[in-house]
């Protein structure tokens, strides 16, 4: 599985995808499924801007260490982190390339198993929904079929490039 902002990097087609929050999934197991795990998840605290921002800027992208920093400034704090030994393994953001909108995420190669990217992906969500969205947006989706099996996202047509056109570097 490729974190979903993996299309700045691999995918040539930027397609974005719509999300029904108000029809989503019940996520009590992916969450039991973490906790089982030793993994907590929770939404990052302003105090740990610094180090959300290294992990990603270490395993991600310059990009989204951007986006990170964004979502560390809404209220509340828009970025979930799952975290095991005081070692952050994973994180998702939303309401930070436009509003309504999912992403970046990213999850540890070594932690890709543990059920994370889909708990980072449905608490931002929910989130979402509990700002009084019906809608999310997941922007230049990667893998697509991940949205489409966890979340019932669908494509938007002409939605590619999107809102992500011109690119600085």
């Amino acid at each position: 599985m490729l974190p979903a902002g993996s299309a700045f990097r691999l995918n040539p087609h930027m397609i974005d995808m719509l999300v029904r929050l108000y029809d989503l999934p019940d996520s009590s197991q992916t969450y039991q499924k973490v906790a089982d795990n030793g993994v907590t998840l929770r939404r990052a605290r302003a105090f740990e801007k610094h180090t959300v921002a290294a992990f990603v800027r270490a395993n991600f992208s310059e990009k989204w260490v951007s986006e990170v920093e964004v979502a560390m400034t809404r209220q509340p704090i828009a970025c979930f982190i799952a975290t095991k030994d005081k070692e952050i393994l994973g994180f998702a953001c939303y309401d930070t390339t436009l509003r309504g909108f999912f992403g970046p995420t990213g999850v540890l190669e070594s932690a890709r198993k543990l059920g994370l990217g889909k708990a980072l992906l449905m608490r931002s969500l929910e989130a979402l929904r509990e700002s009084g969205y019906a809608y999310a947006i997941i922007g230049g989706v990667g893998p697509k079929e991940f949205y489409e099996k966890n979340c019932g996202a669908i494509e938007i047509p002409g939605s590619d490039p999107g809102t992500y056109t011109d690119l600085l570097p």
